[in-house]
């Protein structure tokens, strides 16, 4: 690990979070979380999904174990609520009942576990013991910035897709949440 950052450090890290972020997968979720709850802000998921991602970033290890936790319990937590998000997508039944509040549905589910979940946690982790801190930040940092202009953008994602659109690629996105929720499950299940 040296002490310094690179430019491709930088974009190493940015693509990395990038694709396990998936903000562009997760754009149909987010659309119907949004319908739900009579709209999503931006500013607050994104402000709470980057607080997710740097308080793991620094002491994220150290907050599970003081809680009696380790990083797979965190995992197969996350993977049930995706999975039970993707079933939802499937099959149109309402599992998530939305409070008609953006604040709170800017927490759970869309903070975590759909932008911060366990899977950017433990990237972000896992990151530390290949690059440069401040290559790392720079890259959560650029990936916020994309996960704020996909929020901004989701009515005009929805007029672009339409409503048949939108309901074809939900379903298709519900089943690979549901393939990503099961493969988290099983690794983490039998980590140990």
């Amino acid at each position: 690990m040296s002490n310094l950052f690179s430019l491709r450090e930088i974009i190493t890290c940015t693509f990395a979070l990038f694709a396990v972020i998936d903000m562009l997968g997760s754009i149909p979720i987010l659309i119907s979380l949004r319908n739900k709850m009579g709209g999503i802000s931006a500013y607050r998921a994104t402000l709470v999904s980057g607080l997710l991602i740097l308080l793991f970033f620094f002491v994220g290890e150290n907050v599970l174990k003081f809680m009696g936790l380790d990083i797979a319990s965190f995992a197969i937590a996350g993977s049930i609520v995706l999975f039970i998000l993707g079933l939802e997508m499937i099959l149109g039944f309402e599992f998530f009942k939305g409070d008609n509040n953006p604040k709170a549905g800017a927490v759970v589910p869309i903070a975590f576990p759909v932008i911060a979940g366990s899977g950017t946690l433990t990237t972000i982790m896992s990151m530390k013991s290949l690059y440069a801190q401040n290559s790392i930040l720079i890259a959560i940092v650029l990936n916020l910035i994309f996960v704020f202009l996909i929020l901004k953008s989701l009515a005009w994602f929805e007029r672009i897709l339409g409503q048949s659109g939108i309901l074809i690629i939900r379903k298709f996105f519900g089943v690979i949440l549901i393939a990503i929720a099961v493969k988290m499950f099983r690794t983490n299940v039998f980590i140990h």
